[in-house]
């Protein structure tokens, strides 16, 4: 008998995402990432120890340019403040006329009435992927974040939402899988989540299909995250040895370790 389909693809995951993770060393794309003030420094370095190119700016009179000559960019709302509010407007501008594929990170959305709405105007506007955790997702969507009521956010905005929590969900309205990778000690590192949405931007720009792209970064992080903590006496250690197994991981270790549902 043959087996479902959609068996048959969650099976085949951990090897998607390995060739993506060789796709992304091979082509080294740039990302623009508009991110919180607090995570440029380690989403910057996460970026390359992946093999991708970031950069940062957001000056209004460059933003354009650093956009338009980008592969794919993030906006983070983590630092809600008027010069950022008007780079994300021009950035995604651009990338809608450039066709560049972006990644919303509605960070803290579920903390200020105004940034929630912002975040809604931006969903609006075409991001291939959103990445948040259960509370966020409340404060967008106005319901608790179970699979079946992501599963039909997504198909209902035409995105891929990517949901962060003790076991990860990843849902587009017609697939959707549950990862189970990672370590505690992940939550503890400031900026962990941003960089981890930067580098969904990144696979996004050598893989056109938002869903494996972010099955395939929660695969990539959350393996990372566990050989980091073999080699980490703690959060502090563990920052840096998460940059080095991401820099290190290869895709056998990818496929003999990811853990999909």
């Amino acid at each position: 008998m043959r087996a479902p389909q959609s068996d048959l693809l969650h099976s085949e995951l951990p090897s998607i995402a390995a060739d993506i993770l060789a796709r992304l060393r091979q082509r080294a794309p740039r990302v623009h990432c508009i991110t919180n003030s607090v995570a440029q420094n380690f989403t910057a370095n996460v970026l390359l120890a992946m093999g991708a190119t970031p950069s940062m700016t957001i000056s209004r009179e460059e933003i354009a340019a650093f956009v338009g000559g980008a592969d794919a960019l993030l906006v983070n709302l983590g630092t809600f403040d008027a010069e950022r509010r008007v780079a994300v407007d021009i950035a995604v501008k651009t990338a809608s006329e450039s066709r560049l594929p972006w990644v919303l990170d509605p960070v803290f959305v579920d903390r200020a009435p105004p940034r929630a709405a912002f975040a809604k105007e931006l969903i609006g506007k075409g991001p291939a992927v959103v990445r948040l955790n259960a509370r966020e997702f409340f404060a967008l969507a106005g319901g608790e974040a179970k699979n079946a009521t992501v599963a039909v956010y997504a198909l209902e905005h035409k995105l891929t939402v990517a949901l962060s929590g003790e076991t990860d969900f990843v849902a587009d309205g017609s697939r959707q899988a549950s990862l189970a990778n990672g370590h505690p000690w992940m939550a503890r590192v400031t900026a962990m989540g941003c960089a981890g949405s930067a580098l969904n931007a990144a696979c996004l720009a050598v893989e056109k299909d938002a869903w494996r792209a972010s099955v395939a970064v929660l695969l990539i992080l959350g393996v990372a995250g566990e050989v980091a903590a073999a080699n980490s006496k703690g959060p502090g250690s563990f920052a840096a040895a998460i940059i080095d197994a991401l820099f290190n991981l290869d895709g056998v270790t990818l496929i003999q370790r990811a853990k999909v549902k």
